[in-house]
């Protein structure tokens, strides 16, 4: 049995979907996990961690945390490593999982791998499946070497389980110190009433078809009706009708939900990179030939201004 440090990612106080999913996965595997937990006030989030199969929790909790800092997330999730001598470090594949991923490789001298679909853990070897070539292509890949392995891995590989009622044995880690040549002035946020497109169960997105701002907000009802998240294709970003954290592909937001709509996308190798790992695909597009509809499991040939409103009417007769 493989041990396995999860490095925990926390937004708005409370640890993300993401890591849970990591823990999910490794106690239905019966490998042993445990979890790193940095933060200003997450001391409270222990417990889930500990509900979802981490069997210890190191906790770095102070205000000054509050903010994220490669340098001061790194050496405590570097502590934890110490500490715990895990076979493995799992990370999200997202942008904190990007930052501190390689990082910490580099740090440990260990093996690293990026954007994992799967990890397959038997006895002292490690096999994991990525994309590759703008997901055109899919590597195996084995670590060579014994030691600690780094991996980060896309939201919504592995499925959620319920957490169990248990309490936390809490390690506490030093609060790394500050490097004084870094300040933090400002943080500045997008203000979003939507779903969190990393968290969505459900994703719809909009493309070049639908023509512009006013397309957009024709096609958001549906969204909202869904109660989906609302991503766009990078021509959609580009032309600026659509905010970029929205954007969903090679160069945007990587998204695995159990169902993605989309709307007017034609379905280019960058934009498939982001959305391709979804459990149902439907795509809306008028052209049968579109490239969409390689990857799609269910495709309406029509035009999006007339199939979207009957689209939300029957939704809302489904709901009612």
């Amino acid at each position: 049995m493989s041990k396995v440090l999860v490095v925990a990612e926390v937004k708005g106080g409370a640890v993300r979907k993401p890591t849970l999913e990591l823990l999910s996965k490794l106690r239905a595997d019966s490998h042993g996990a445990e979890a790193v937990l940095i933060g200003a006030g997450v001391k409270g989030q222990a417990d889930l961690l500990a509900g979802h199969g981490a069997a210890k929790v190191y906790v770095a909790d102070d205000a000054s945390l509050a903010n994220f800092a490669l340098d001061r997330y790194l050496a405590a999730v570097a502590a934890a490593v110490e500490q715990g001598q895990p076979d493995l470090v799992w990370l999200s594949a997202s942008e904190m999982g990007k930052a501190i991923g390689p990082a910490l490789a580099a740090r440990l001298g260990a093996g690293f791998v990026s954007d994992c679909m799967s990890v397959a853990i038997s006895g002292d070897t490690v096999e994991v499946t990525r994309p590759a070539m703008a997901t055109k292509v899919r590597q195996k890949l084995r670590f060579k070497k014994p030691g600690t392995k780094v991996v980060t891995i896309r939201s919504g590989a592995f499925d959620l389980t319920p957490a169990e009622p248990k309490g936390a044995d809490v390690v506490t880690l030093e609060t790394p110190a500050a490097d004084p040549r870094i300040t933090v002035k400002e943080v500045v946020q997008e203000e979003s009433s939507g779903v969190d497109l990393g968290e969505a169960t459900t994703v719809v997105s909009v493309g070049r078809g639908v023509r512009g701002p006013e397309g957009v907000d024709f096609v958001r009802p549906l969204a909202e009706a869904m109660g989906a998240g609302f991503g766009a294709s990078r021509a959609v970003v580009d032309s600026g009708w659509m905010p970029y954290d929205t954007q969903v592909g090679q160069t945007g937001r990587v998204v695995t939900p159990d169902v993605y709509v989309a709307v007017g996308i034609s379905g280019a190798i960058q934009h498939l990179a982001g959305m391709s790992g979804s459990k149902l695909i439907v795509a809306v597009n008028k052209d049968p030939d579109a490239p969409i509809f390689s990857v799609a499991d269910y495709g309406i040939v029509g035009d999006l201004f007339k199939v979207v409103p009957v689209m939300i009417e029957e939704i809302k007769k489904h709901k009612s």
